[in-house]
């Protein structure tokens, strides 16, 4: 490929992968607020498996710690989570209530019934998903990673 063509291929990438990551944003968001769910809540159930310290779960979802405890609090109004002390009693931990497990899978069913990635057929759906990944692999261990269905996940 001639460096003028990996010029053109590089630009059209770039710009179909920010129009395609919108896509799905808007998509998200639309789903969820169906259920009545902000985005940022619903993100934050997506993401919370084990008690997590509050902060390290700023860190999960790219936010300053300060937004956490906004979320947490309309997490806990809605009996979706609930803080508990961590082993260090001075940090709190945000564990998922059986309601916010119910929530997290009405989430995942309309996020992913309403994705733009529906469009693909399940092995071009493997297949986007595994080059994606390649291109977020820094190393980190695949567990590490956010659980965001807003992105086919």
């Amino acid at each position: 490929m001639t460096d003028e063509r990996a010029t053109v291929v590089s630009r059209r990438l770039a710009r179909t992968l920010i129009l395609v990551g919108e896509q799905i944003k808007a998509s998200f968001a639309e789903s969820v607020e169906s259920l009545g769910m902000p985005v940022p809540l619903a993100r934050t159930l997506l993401a919370l498996g084990a008690p997590e310290p509050m902060r390290d779960l700023a860190d999960h979802l790219s936010c300053d710690p300060s937004h956490i405890t906004g979320i947490a609090d309309r997490l806990e109004e809605r009996g979706l989570a609930r803080r508990v002390a961590g082993q260090d009693r001075r940090v709190k931990l945000l564990e998922i209530t059986d309601e916010g497990r119910a929530m997290r899978d009405r989430i995942i069913a309309v996020a992913t019934a309403g994705s733009p990635t529906t469009r693909l057929d399940p092995k071009d759906r493997e297949l986007l998903l595994s080059l994606l990944e390649r291109l977020l692999d820094d190393g980190a261990d695949e567990s590490a990673r956010p659980v965001e269905v807003s992105a086919g996940r």
